[in-house]
Protein backbone atom coordinates (compact mmCIF):
# COMPACT_ATOMS: atom_id res chain seq x y z
CA UNK A 1 0.00 0.00 0.00
CA UNK A 2 3.08 2.47 0.10
CA UNK A 3 2.67 3.71 -3.13
CA UNK A 4 -1.31 3.88 -3.43
CA UNK A 5 -3.27 7.47 -3.17
CA UNK A 6 -3.57 8.69 0.19
CA UNK A 7 -6.99 8.35 0.06
CA UNK A 8 -7.37 5.07 -0.67
CA UNK A 9 -4.61 4.34 2.31
CA UNK A 10 -6.59 6.29 4.13
CA UNK A 11 -10.42 4.18 3.66
CA UNK A 12 -8.09 0.95 4.32
CA UNK A 13 -6.64 2.37 6.98
CA UNK A 14 -10.15 2.93 8.56
CA UNK A 15 -11.19 -0.47 7.08
CA UNK A 16 -8.48 -2.35 9.43
CA UNK A 17 -9.29 -0.39 12.52
CA UNK A 18 -12.86 -1.52 12.25
CA UNK A 19 -12.23 -4.87 11.26
CA UNK A 20 -9.55 -4.79 14.56
CA UNK A 21 -12.13 -3.12 16.88
CA UNK A 22 -14.63 -6.10 15.55
CA UNK A 23 -12.24 -8.48 16.58
CA UNK A 24 -11.34 -7.06 19.87
CA UNK A 25 -14.73 -7.02 20.64
CA UNK A 26 -15.40 -10.16 19.66
CA UNK A 27 -12.74 -11.41 22.10
CA UNK A 28 -13.56 -9.35 25.28
CA UNK A 29 -17.44 -11.01 24.73
CA UNK A 30 -15.85 -14.56 24.40
CA UNK A 31 -13.83 -14.09 27.73
CA UNK A 32 -16.72 -12.42 29.44
CA UNK A 33 -18.82 -15.62 28.85
CA UNK A 34 -21.01 -14.13 26.75
CA UNK A 35 -22.94 -15.89 23.74
CA UNK A 36 -20.90 -13.32 20.83
CA UNK A 37 -23.40 -14.51 17.90
CA UNK A 38 -26.28 -14.28 19.97
CA UNK A 39 -24.86 -10.76 20.77
CA UNK A 40 -24.13 -9.79 17.30
CA UNK A 41 -27.12 -10.85 16.30
CA UNK A 42 -29.18 -8.86 18.56
CA UNK A 43 -26.38 -5.55 18.05
CA UNK A 44 -27.03 -5.43 14.09
CA UNK A 45 -30.84 -6.29 14.48
CA UNK A 46 -31.20 -3.19 16.65
CA UNK A 47 -29.15 -0.73 14.95
CA UNK A 48 -30.38 -1.64 10.96
CA UNK A 49 -32.78 -4.87 11.04
CA UNK A 50 -35.83 -2.83 10.00
CA UNK A 51 -35.88 0.20 8.74
CA UNK A 52 -38.02 1.67 11.72
CA UNK A 53 -34.20 0.35 13.64
CA UNK A 54 -32.54 1.74 11.40
CA UNK A 55 -34.60 5.15 11.11
CA UNK A 56 -35.60 5.76 14.60
CA UNK A 57 -33.08 4.65 16.03
CA UNK A 58 -30.02 4.15 14.43
CA UNK A 59 -30.06 7.46 12.73
CA UNK A 60 -31.66 9.45 15.84
CA UNK A 61 -29.17 8.77 17.65
CA UNK A 62 -26.30 9.63 15.01
CA UNK A 63 -27.35 13.58 15.01
CA UNK A 64 -26.34 14.92 17.88
CA UNK A 65 -23.10 12.49 17.02
CA UNK A 66 -22.98 14.03 14.22
CA UNK A 67 -22.69 17.75 14.87
CA UNK A 68 -20.40 17.13 18.20
CA UNK A 69 -18.33 15.20 16.15
CA UNK A 70 -18.09 17.98 13.23
CA UNK A 71 -17.54 20.76 16.47
CA UNK A 72 -14.86 18.30 17.16
CA UNK A 73 -13.50 17.75 14.02
CA UNK A 74 -13.73 21.31 13.19
CA UNK A 75 -11.67 22.94 15.95
CA UNK A 76 -8.71 19.77 16.30
CA UNK A 77 -8.18 20.61 12.13
CA UNK A 78 -7.64 24.11 13.54
CA UNK A 79 -5.15 23.02 16.59
CA UNK A 80 -7.73 24.61 19.11
CA UNK A 81 -8.75 20.93 21.49
CA UNK A 82 -11.90 21.49 21.93
CA UNK A 83 -12.87 18.92 24.28
CA UNK A 84 -16.43 21.17 26.00
CA UNK A 85 -18.53 19.93 22.97
CA UNK A 86 -20.54 18.58 26.19
CA UNK A 87 -21.16 21.41 28.13
CA UNK A 88 -21.89 23.20 24.90
CA UNK A 89 -24.14 20.98 23.79
CA UNK A 90 -25.64 21.20 27.51
CA UNK A 91 -26.00 25.19 27.50
CA UNK A 92 -27.73 24.51 23.58
CA UNK A 93 -30.20 21.98 24.45
CA UNK A 94 -30.94 24.79 28.00
CA UNK A 95 -31.44 27.73 25.71
CA UNK A 96 -33.45 25.76 23.28
CA UNK A 97 -35.77 25.25 26.24
CA UNK A 98 -36.04 28.23 27.49
CA UNK A 99 -37.07 29.83 24.20
CA UNK A 100 -39.08 26.83 23.38
CA UNK A 101 -41.15 27.40 26.94
CA UNK A 102 -41.03 31.13 26.47
CA UNK A 103 -42.36 31.52 23.19
CA UNK A 104 -44.98 28.65 23.32
CA UNK A 105 -47.52 31.06 21.52
CA UNK A 106 -45.33 31.86 18.10
CA UNK A 107 -45.88 30.31 14.71
CA UNK A 108 -44.20 27.02 14.33
CA UNK A 109 -41.57 28.24 11.29
CA UNK A 110 -40.86 31.13 14.22
CA UNK A 111 -40.16 28.99 17.42
CA UNK A 112 -38.36 26.32 15.88
CA UNK A 113 -35.93 28.95 14.12
CA UNK A 114 -35.63 31.17 17.25
CA UNK A 115 -34.56 28.11 19.86
CA UNK A 116 -32.31 26.63 16.74
CA UNK A 117 -30.44 29.36 16.54
CA UNK A 118 -30.62 30.20 20.14
CA UNK A 119 -28.91 27.21 20.98
CA UNK A 120 -26.44 27.79 18.58
CA UNK A 121 -25.55 31.25 20.25
CA UNK A 122 -25.48 29.94 23.39
CA UNK A 123 -22.66 27.33 22.07
CA UNK A 124 -20.63 29.62 20.71
CA UNK A 125 -21.31 32.19 24.12
CA UNK A 126 -20.18 28.99 25.98
CA UNK A 127 -17.15 27.99 23.46
CA UNK A 128 -15.93 31.65 23.54
CA UNK A 129 -15.10 32.17 26.93
CA UNK A 130 -12.30 29.56 26.64
CA UNK A 131 -11.26 31.04 23.77
CA UNK A 132 -10.82 34.28 25.59
CA UNK A 133 -9.35 32.96 28.34
CA UNK A 134 -6.82 30.82 25.69
CA UNK A 135 -5.98 34.20 23.78
CA UNK A 136 -6.09 36.75 26.60
CA UNK A 137 -4.48 34.10 29.42
CA UNK A 138 -3.16 31.16 27.63
CA UNK A 139 -5.48 29.17 29.79
CA UNK A 140 -5.00 25.29 28.04
CA UNK A 141 -8.02 24.97 26.76
CA UNK A 142 -7.88 21.15 26.89
CA UNK A 143 -8.67 22.52 31.00
CA UNK A 144 -11.38 25.47 30.77
CA UNK A 145 -13.37 23.19 28.60
CA UNK A 146 -13.31 20.26 30.48
CA UNK A 147 -14.26 22.67 33.61
CA UNK A 148 -16.84 24.41 31.89
CA UNK A 149 -18.72 21.10 31.40
CA UNK A 150 -19.24 20.61 34.78
CA UNK A 151 -20.12 24.09 35.44
CA UNK A 152 -22.85 23.79 31.96
CA UNK A 153 -24.01 20.07 33.91
CA UNK A 154 -24.73 22.13 37.41
CA UNK A 155 -26.18 24.99 35.19
CA UNK A 156 -28.63 22.45 33.78
CA UNK A 157 -29.53 20.84 36.86
CA UNK A 158 -30.22 24.77 38.49
CA UNK A 159 -32.53 25.50 35.83
CA UNK A 160 -34.58 22.41 35.96
CA UNK A 161 -35.16 22.00 39.80
CA UNK A 162 -35.51 26.27 39.69
CA UNK A 163 -36.75 28.36 37.13
CA UNK A 164 -37.57 26.37 34.06
CA UNK A 165 -39.15 23.10 36.57
CA UNK A 166 -42.37 21.90 35.26
CA UNK A 167 -45.51 23.26 37.12
CA UNK A 168 -46.09 20.52 39.82
CA UNK A 169 -42.35 20.62 40.77
CA UNK A 170 -42.04 16.76 40.97
CA UNK A 171 -39.99 16.13 38.40
CA UNK A 172 -36.47 17.58 37.77
CA UNK A 173 -37.38 18.52 34.17
CA UNK A 174 -39.05 21.12 32.35
CA UNK A 175 -42.56 21.07 30.96
CA UNK A 176 -43.05 19.56 27.65
CA UNK A 177 -42.77 21.29 24.59
CA UNK A 178 -45.93 22.61 22.43
CA UNK A 179 -46.23 21.09 19.25
CA UNK A 180 -45.17 24.16 17.72
CA UNK A 181 -41.48 23.64 19.28
CA UNK A 182 -41.02 20.79 17.71
CA UNK A 183 -38.93 19.62 14.99
CA UNK A 184 -40.88 17.81 11.90
CA UNK A 185 -40.65 14.32 11.44
CA UNK A 186 -40.08 12.28 8.18
CA UNK A 187 -43.12 10.91 8.10
CA UNK A 188 -45.75 9.59 11.25
CA UNK A 189 -44.72 6.02 11.19
CA UNK A 190 -40.86 7.22 12.43
CA UNK A 191 -39.42 9.31 15.04
CA UNK A 192 -36.26 10.60 12.44
CA UNK A 193 -37.01 14.28 12.00
CA UNK A 194 -35.40 17.22 9.91
CA UNK A 195 -32.51 17.91 12.92
CA UNK A 196 -30.38 14.94 10.89
CA UNK A 197 -30.73 16.27 7.49
CA UNK A 198 -29.63 19.46 8.76
CA UNK A 199 -26.90 18.00 10.62
CA UNK A 200 -25.67 16.54 7.21
CA UNK A 201 -26.60 19.90 5.69
CA UNK A 202 -24.10 21.28 7.87
CA UNK A 203 -20.74 18.62 7.36
CA UNK A 204 -20.96 19.38 3.86
CA UNK A 205 -20.69 23.31 4.33
CA UNK A 206 -17.98 22.83 7.00
CA UNK A 207 -16.11 20.95 4.32
CA UNK A 208 -16.78 23.00 1.46
CA UNK A 209 -16.28 25.82 3.48
CA UNK A 210 -12.52 24.59 4.73
CA UNK A 211 -11.42 23.00 1.26
CA UNK A 212 -12.11 25.99 -1.28
CA UNK A 213 -12.52 29.50 0.58
CA UNK A 214 -10.06 31.91 2.26
CA UNK A 215 -11.22 31.22 5.71
CA UNK A 216 -11.06 27.95 5.44
CA UNK A 217 -7.49 27.68 4.34
CA UNK A 218 -6.35 30.03 7.36
CA UNK A 219 -8.17 27.62 9.92
CA UNK A 220 -6.37 24.43 8.40
CA UNK A 221 -2.72 26.46 8.15
CA UNK A 222 -3.04 27.79 11.54
CA UNK A 223 -3.77 24.29 12.56
CA UNK A 224 -1.05 22.67 10.57
CA UNK A 225 1.64 25.06 11.90
CA UNK A 226 0.94 28.39 13.77
CA UNK A 227 4.33 29.63 13.95
CA UNK A 228 4.35 29.40 9.98
CA UNK A 229 1.03 30.75 9.57
CA UNK A 230 2.15 33.82 11.57
CA UNK A 231 5.25 34.18 9.71
CA UNK A 232 5.12 33.13 6.50
CA UNK A 233 1.19 33.44 6.07
CA UNK A 234 0.79 36.31 7.59
CA UNK A 235 -2.42 35.14 9.52
CA UNK A 236 -3.74 35.82 12.87
CA UNK A 237 -3.76 33.09 14.12
CA UNK A 238 -5.39 33.85 17.30
CA UNK A 239 -8.11 35.66 15.77
CA UNK A 240 -8.82 32.94 13.49
CA UNK A 241 -8.55 29.68 16.01
CA UNK A 242 -10.97 31.69 18.47
CA UNK A 243 -13.65 32.44 15.53
CA UNK A 244 -13.12 28.90 14.69
CA UNK A 245 -13.59 27.50 18.45
CA UNK A 246 -16.74 29.99 18.47
CA UNK A 247 -18.40 28.22 15.34
CA UNK A 248 -17.30 24.31 16.78
CA UNK A 249 -19.38 25.65 20.40
CA UNK A 250 -21.94 26.81 17.89
CA UNK A 251 -22.27 23.32 16.01
CA UNK A 252 -22.66 21.48 19.38
CA UNK A 253 -25.29 24.33 21.16
CA UNK A 254 -27.02 23.38 17.42
CA UNK A 255 -26.76 19.90 18.96
CA UNK A 256 -28.40 20.58 21.76
CA UNK A 257 -31.33 22.19 20.18
CA UNK A 258 -31.97 19.69 17.58
CA UNK A 259 -32.08 17.26 20.13
CA UNK A 260 -34.10 18.69 22.71
CA UNK A 261 -36.73 19.91 20.30
CA UNK A 262 -36.55 16.69 17.95
CA UNK A 263 -36.66 14.05 20.69
CA UNK A 264 -36.58 14.67 24.03
CA UNK A 265 -39.07 17.68 23.85
CA UNK A 266 -38.23 18.65 27.34
CA UNK A 267 -34.83 19.38 29.71
CA UNK A 268 -33.85 17.20 32.35
CA UNK A 269 -30.70 16.13 34.21
CA UNK A 270 -28.67 13.69 32.12
CA UNK A 271 -29.79 15.02 28.96
CA UNK A 272 -26.90 13.91 27.68
CA UNK A 273 -25.44 10.44 27.90
CA UNK A 274 -21.78 11.84 27.05
CA UNK A 275 -22.48 13.17 23.39
CA UNK A 276 -19.44 15.80 23.67
CA UNK A 277 -17.56 12.96 24.90
CA UNK A 278 -18.18 10.27 22.08
CA UNK A 279 -17.90 13.24 19.76
CA UNK A 280 -14.42 12.62 19.99
CA UNK A 281 -14.30 9.43 18.76
CA UNK A 282 -16.64 10.43 15.53
CA UNK A 283 -14.17 12.95 14.97
CA UNK A 284 -11.11 10.47 15.53
CA UNK A 285 -12.41 8.01 13.22
CA UNK A 286 -13.24 10.18 10.63
CA UNK A 287 -9.68 11.63 10.87
CA UNK A 288 -11.33 14.99 11.36
CA UNK A 289 -12.72 15.01 7.58
CA UNK A 290 -15.95 16.85 7.71
CA UNK A 291 -18.00 14.94 5.12
CA UNK A 292 -16.60 11.89 6.82
CA UNK A 293 -18.08 12.18 9.91
CA UNK A 294 -21.38 11.53 8.48
CA UNK A 295 -20.35 8.03 8.36
CA UNK A 296 -18.42 7.76 11.66
CA UNK A 297 -21.32 9.30 13.49
CA UNK A 298 -24.09 7.05 11.80
CA UNK A 299 -21.48 4.33 13.33
CA UNK A 300 -21.64 5.29 16.42
CA UNK A 301 -24.91 5.80 16.22
CA UNK A 302 -25.72 2.11 15.18
CA UNK A 303 -23.81 1.01 18.27
CA UNK A 304 -25.72 2.88 20.75
CA UNK A 305 -28.82 2.15 18.96
CA UNK A 306 -28.02 -1.68 19.31
CA UNK A 307 -26.54 -1.50 22.63
CA UNK A 308 -30.17 -1.86 24.19
CA UNK A 309 -31.07 -4.30 22.09
CA UNK A 310 -28.12 -6.42 23.46
CA UNK A 311 -28.68 -5.65 26.57
CA UNK A 312 -32.19 -6.63 26.49
CA UNK A 313 -31.85 -9.90 23.92
CA UNK A 314 -27.83 -11.04 24.60
CA UNK A 315 -28.14 -9.70 27.99
CA UNK A 316 -24.63 -8.27 27.33
CA UNK A 317 -24.40 -4.69 29.15
CA UNK A 318 -24.79 -1.80 27.44
CA UNK A 319 -21.60 -0.08 28.77
CA UNK A 320 -19.58 -2.62 26.27
CA UNK A 321 -20.03 -0.01 24.05
CA UNK A 322 -18.14 2.49 25.94
CA UNK A 323 -15.25 0.14 26.16
CA UNK A 324 -15.51 -0.47 22.02
CA UNK A 325 -15.47 3.57 21.67
CA UNK A 326 -12.79 3.72 24.28
CA UNK A 327 -10.90 1.28 21.93
CA UNK A 328 -11.87 3.23 18.97
CA UNK A 329 -9.77 6.02 20.45
CA UNK A 330 -6.83 4.09 21.68
CA UNK A 331 -6.50 2.50 18.14
CA UNK A 332 -6.73 5.54 16.35
CA UNK A 333 -3.77 7.26 18.70
CA UNK A 334 -1.65 4.70 18.61
CA UNK A 335 -2.05 4.66 14.33
CA UNK A 336 -1.27 7.92 14.74
CA UNK A 337 1.41 7.41 16.79
CA UNK A 338 2.88 4.41 14.18
CA UNK A 339 2.21 6.60 11.35
CA UNK A 340 4.24 9.49 12.24
CA UNK A 341 6.69 7.05 13.47
CA UNK A 342 7.13 5.65 9.91
CA UNK A 343 7.35 9.60 8.73
CA UNK A 344 10.23 10.58 11.02
CA UNK A 345 11.72 7.00 10.59
CA UNK A 346 11.83 7.67 6.66
CA UNK A 347 13.18 11.24 7.28
CA UNK A 348 16.17 10.18 9.02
Amino acid sequence: MRGAPRGLRARWGALGLLIAIVAATTLMLSLLGFDVMRAGHALVNGSFGSWYAFGSGTLVRATPLILTGLAVSLAFQSGVFNIGAEGQFLTGAAAASAIALAGSRAPAWVLVTGLLVGGGIAGAAWAWVAAELRARFHVLEVISTIMLNFVAAYLVSFLVRGPLQERTHIYPQTASFVIAARLPRFGSTTRLHIGFAIACAACVVCWWVLRYTAAGFRARVAGANADAAKSAGLIDVRRVTTRVFVVSGALAGLAGAVEVSGVTYALYENISPGFGYTAIAVALLARLDALAVVGTGIFFGALEAGATAMQRDAGVPSVVVSVVEAAVILGMVAADRARVGRWTGRAA
